[in-house]
């Protein structure tokens, strides 16, 4: 007996009608592109600070070793030293003496020749006292002139060196110009002198001769 075979072909149609029909995909949504950010506007860049000069870094300091100097050095400067304290110490010496020297010389010639000026002023006077001795069988009346030139030329050089006459007669005592040799009775105020003995010189205001005078005595004495 012949067995029913299924046709092949049906069994290929039927797979194919039994065959579930396939799910479509969706279809996906367009997706919607971002917004564009806004803009910003620009951060301004900071202004550049001003450039300073650069400060010079100090140059470092190297210490230096400070070397003594030898003994023989310092000896030989410190005879030097003493050679010149010497030298000038003999120069203050010599400078010495002889502005001692010049000095002795300078009293010796003033001592010397101080009345030089004044004694030769007196060599006329001495010379008119001469010639009025020469003359013979000369009148007393020309004598007594002579003298009396004779006199005026004395008197012309003491002016001229400052010699003063001290004449006090009338006028008080003066212990430093007058010198007393006695008290009289006298009219006159006390302590007045009475009578000039002798006059009185001054050199320069400096008292060559004091005057020897009389004193009148107080009226009680």
């Amino acid at each position: 007996m012949q067995e029913d075979h299924p046709n092949l072909v049906d069994l290929a149609i039927g797979a194919t009608t039994a065959a579930p029909k396939p799910t479509p995909k969706p279809t996906p949504e367009p997706v919607p592109e971002p917004t564009q950010k806004p803009t910003q506007a620009p951060i301004p860049e900071p202004a550049p600070k001003p450039t300073q000069a650069p400060i010079p870094e100090p140059a470092p300091i190297t210490p230096t070793m400070e070397t003594m100097p030898s003994m023989e050095t310092l000896l030989k400067q410190a005879e030097l030293a003493a050679q010149e304290h010497h030298d000038a110490w003999l120069r203050a010496k010599a400078d010495g003496e002889n502005i001692r020297k010049r000095a002795q010389s300078d009293v010796e010639n003033a001592r010397k020749f101080a009345v030089e000026s004044f004694a030769g002023e007196l060599l006329a006077v001495k010379d008119s006292l001469e010639a009025a001795l020469k003359t013979e069988n000369a009148a007393a009346e020309n004598l007594r002139n002579g003298v009396e030139l004779t006199l005026r030329q004395l008197v012309s050089v003491f002016q001229k060196f400052n010699i003063v006459e001290v004449d006090p007669a009338g006028e008080k005592f003066d212990p430093h110009k007058h010198q007393a040799i006695s008290m009289v009775a006298s009219d006159a105020a006390p302590n007045t002198v009475v009578t000039v003995l002798q006059k009185g010189y001054t050199l320069n205001d400096r008292v060559l001769r004091p005057a020897l005078v009389m004193v009148a005595k107080p009226n009680d004495a």
